[in-house]
């Protein structure tokens, strides 16, 4: 049976989040069978719009089979076919919903690093994220539902309620954290296994407000590359190229990470950062602050947005927060801040702006409450 919240989701993918226009070209990807109710929408729209929509269906059971045979010359060719594909596009939605989470996890980390320097870096980083209006997104199935360990009936109610949130008061309540963010120097995180220090003036800083990620909340910035000393611990697991990590501690000097480790992995971590001279450096600071993500998932789309959570984030930067840092990965890592996850502070040039996962500000808690951003898309 059709689920009509499709098409309330479908409307707020192409009225807000891309802003989709008569004339203009809708490149939509789909990973995964589930995803297909949710593409037939936005083409139906996209079309009725005057749109133009082409789309392209994949998922990590197809990809396997070429990430794990294909060599250099591969590569670059299946490269050169999507970059000029995505040159064609004004915007782009990509939908990630496929049956397993962990069909990448036999790749080996070669064929991976590989497959992020000649097709996602050039195809995603450089092309899709600098010249489209674009927006990424997980769609609710059992394999989601499986990693948040719970019910795929009660995954999809949850899901459809944070998706569609009220993003345009998002958008203002992130005005004030914004301007906050762009008058400081000096960044410090403590917390249990953590100490960190680093700079953020003169890097630009930018609002999600539901305009690249469903779901979104966070607003973000870079540190000064060679100005991030100290000690994090991540307590949220990640996962990524199929693997689990949990808690990650990266310690860094004068910018570069000089030590990582971790419950598991540990020389496959390592080689992650050494996928490039940028991947022991940071790309970005965020402070998430979406009321409805409580808990990790281990889906990134979903644990960056956790409140009370910050990620920090080795390798490539975003233009529009640049601080020099290229790197054919970007990977967000997650510490909740929250008083049940042993809690924590941010200090902004030696004051207390946030503690335990609460802003001090009690207004500006106030604005990232549920209370005040429950709504469902009138998109």
């Amino acid at each position: 049976m059709k689920d009509p919240r499709n098409e309330v989701l479908a409307k707020l993918l192409l009225n807000y989040s891309t802003n989709l226009q008569k004339g203009e070209v809708l490149y939509l990807e789909m990973k995964g069978k589930e995803t297909l109710e949710l593409g037939k929408q936005i083409i139906h729209l996209a079309t009725e719009k005057g749109a133009i929509p082409f789309w392209f269906y994949s998922d990590e059971s197809l990809l396997r089979h070429f990430l794990y045979h294909a060599n250099e010359s591969q590569f670059e060719k299946q490269a050169e076919l999507h970059l000029e594909l995505m040159k064609r596009a004004d915007a782009y939605i990509g939908i990630r919903g496929s049956d397993n989470a962990f069909d990448l996890a036999d790749i080996p980390p070669e064929q991976r690093k590989l497959w992020n320097r000649l097709f996602v870096h050039p195809v995603h980083m450089e092309e899709r994220v600098k010249r489209t209006k674009w927006v990424v997104l997980r769609y609710p199935n059992n394999a989601m539902a499986q990693l948040a360990e719970t019910s795929q009936e009660s995954f999809e109610d949850f899901y459809f309620e944070v998706c569609c949130a009220d993003y345009e008061k998002m958008s203002k309540a992130m005005d004030q954290l914004k301007s906050l963010m762009e008058a400081t120097d000096r960044v410090r995180i403590v917390g249990p296994g953590t100490d960190l220090e680093f700079s953020i003036q003169g890097i630009g800083v930018v609002k999600c407000d539901g305009h690249r990620n469903i779901p979104d909340g966070e607003v973000y910035t870079a540190p000064v590359k060679d100005s991030v000393n100290g000690t994090i611990r991540f307590n949220a697991p990640s996962l990524y190229e199929g693997i689990v990590y949990h808690n990650i501690t990266l310690t860094f000097k004068n910018g570069q990470i000089v030590h990582a480790t971790a419950d598991n992995q540990v020389e496959r971590l390592n080689k992650i950062f050494d996928t490039d001279a940028g991947a022991r450096y940071v790309g970005e600071f965020s402070i998430a602050c979406n009321p409805f993500i409580l808990h990790p998932m281990k889906d990134t789309l979903f644990d960056e947005k956790i409140a009370g959570s910050l990620h920090f984030t080795p390798g490539q930067c975003y233009d529009e927060a640049y601080n020099g840092n290229q790197s054919a990965i970007h990977w967000d890592l997650v510490l909740i801040q929250r008083a049940e996850y042993g809690g924590g502070e941010i200090w902004f040039d030696g004051k207390l702006i946030r503690k335990d996962g609460k802003f001090t500000d009690p207004e500006l808690e106030y604005q990232f409450s549920a209370e005040n951003l429950r709504g469902f898309s009138n998109f």
